[in-house]
């Protein structure tokens, strides 16, 4: 069966999200693309041309002249390159789901036609796509796998809310399910990738080197969230240590924090269960993880020691927190760890208020159940404030003012702050 050449490709994107929508506008400049998503609120807000991500500025958007969006399955038959670019999360049992992954592909295998090319970008497990897609694509579609269609993994490599590193900026990783559909995938991809590609030799080699990338930032990161329990018993401040340690050309500059989103909380699982699979128990993966993952719940019990310190009642306490959002300067809530945060304060029955002006409300109270400040109520003061998201309004606060002055508890969880006005930091 012959693949489509570079100049008949039309393309589908399905999933618009923040990987979804910066690919389809990215191709869309120069040839068709169609960007499907099953949320019609989405495709509405894309169609004014607004993106409530802040991935890709109205400008950008309506550069895309050749890109259309939809939420009709019906209309990606006329595509003959599907692209599937949804989140593949962790379920309550940090187990890899699926679900997102198998009804994108159900619903691209109903239209299907001999000769098309499916790449996967969600990130999965080596020889998820061969051992989960595929069969899913050949039922729905009643085609054969590398005779009637073929396949491609090409692992997203975006970085929310950063607008130097973006899909033309990036090297990507290519690869297909035979070496003819590798080099397809990777000429596709070359065509709008500036930083250029990488066309590994199996999809399974760039589906294993997507998912370590980000288990290896997850460890490196676990180790200074040790360091940083560690000073604390020695009565060191982390940051004065690293910022020491650094001067040295090689050293590593990781800062300890919650590790939340949709990528470094979530893929080393994704790593962890095909391990496990095969019988294998990943010891420095998992608990580089369970370390990561105790993060919130240790600064709460930081910020509620230095109240008692400073003879406050815990109980009943108003405490603000600052960020909701995964990362700073980014909307996305996906996984946030601050809400660990959150639930251990409340466990100690203090009174939470969080603010993010950068967070969305509605999505706050739909996901995690609490309701959000977008604007901190003026003349309102509380018994500590906790920085938790590095977010640009922030650094300007006067937070000491916010927690009453010297009787309340600042407690600067991501060392925005200048040191004189936090009682501690992480």
């Amino acid at each position: 069966m012959t693949l489509p050449t570079q100049e008949t490709a039309r393309i589908a994107v399905i999933g618009l999200g923040y990987v979804g929508l910066p690919l389809a506008v990215a191709f869309g400049r120069t040839r068709s693309v169609t960007g499907f998503d099953i949320n019609q609120n989405r495709i509405a807000e894309l169609r004014s041309g607004e993106d409530h991500t802040l991935e890709v500025s109205p400008e950008n958007l309506a550069a895309a002249r050749h890109l259309s969006f939809t939420s009709d399955p019906g209309e990606l038959a006329q595509a003959n390159v599907y692209i599937i670019t949804v989140p593949t999360p962790v379920d309550v049992h940090r187990r890899p789901d699926l679900t997102p992954l198998i009804k994108a592909s159900t619903t691209v295998g109903q239209v299907l036609s001999p000769g098309d090319v499916v790449i996967y970008e969600s990130t999965v497990y080596p020889g998820c796509t061969e051992e989960e897609c595929v069969p899913v694509l050949e039922q729905a579609s009643g085609l054969q796998f590398n005779q009637d269609f073929f396949c491609g993994y090409s692992p997203e490599r975006m970085n929310p809310g950063d607008k130097e590193h973006t899909v033309e900026t990036i090297v990507k990783v290519t690869s297909g399910s035979t070496p003819e559909a590798g080099r397809f995938v990777d000429q596709l991809y070359r065509s709008v990738v500036r930083a250029g590609t990488h066309l590994a030799p199996t999809m399974q080699v760039a589906e294993a080197a997507k998912v370590i990338e980000n288990a290896q930032r997850d460890l490196n990161i676990a180790f200074v969230n040790e360091l940083a329990l560690l000073f604390r018993k020695l009565n060191l401040d982390t940051l004065d240590v690293l910022e020491a340690a650094g001067t040295k050309w090689n050293f590593l500059p990781f800062r300890p924090g919650l590790v939340g989103g949709h990528c470094i909380g979530v893929d080393p699982y994704y790593l962890a269960y095909k391990a496990q699979a095969i019988g294998y128990h990943p010891e420095l993966i998992l608990a580089g993880r369970r370390l990561n993952d105790g993060m919130g719940a240790y600064a709460a019990s930081q910020v509620v020691k230095q109240m008692i310190r400073k003879g406050l009642v815990v109980a009943g306490a108003p405490v603000l927190v600052l960020g909701v959002t995964f990362k700073e300067n980014c909307p996305d809530i996906r996984n946030s760890r601050v809400v660990d945060l959150v639930r251990e304060l409340e466990d100690y029955q203090c009174r939470v208020e969080v603010c993010d002006p950068q967070a969305d409300p509605g999505e706050v109270r739909a996901e995690y159940g609490f309701p959000l400040l977008q604007e901190i109520p003026r003349g309102r003061t509380y018994a500590a404030v906790v920085v938790a998201v590095a977010h640009q309004e922030f650094a300007s606060l006067d937070v000491r003012a916010l927690a009453g002055g010297e009787a309340g508890v600042v407690y600067d969880l991501k060392g925005i702050l200048d040191r004189s006005v936090v009682d501690e930091r992480l």
